[in-house]
């Protein structure tokens, strides 16, 4: 199992993109988690998105589900 938190922090959109195919790739014979808040890199991985609040799972779908879920929505910007 390979986790990695906020792994793409500081990165260029380059080293964003390479990472993203770097983990997808480790992926294909390995557990990866991620931790991570830019959006676009969870995207760009194509997986399924867990999302947590007060340790326990909120959400747990694919990002455009988990994104348009309610409850997601009032929990991380206050709608």
């Amino acid at each position: 199992m390979l986790l990695v938190d906020e792994p793409v922090a500081g990165m260029t959109d380059a080293e964003t993109a390479e990472t993203a195919r770097l983990l997808r790739e480790i992926a294909q014979t390995r557990s990866v988690v991620v931790v991570e808040h830019n959006m676009t890199f969870v995207r760009d991985l194509d997986v399924k998105v867990t999302v947590l609040h007060e340790g326990s799972v909120l959400s747990d779908e694919s990002l455009d589900h988990v994104s348009a879920d309610p409850r997601v929505v009032e929990v991380y910007l206050g709608r």
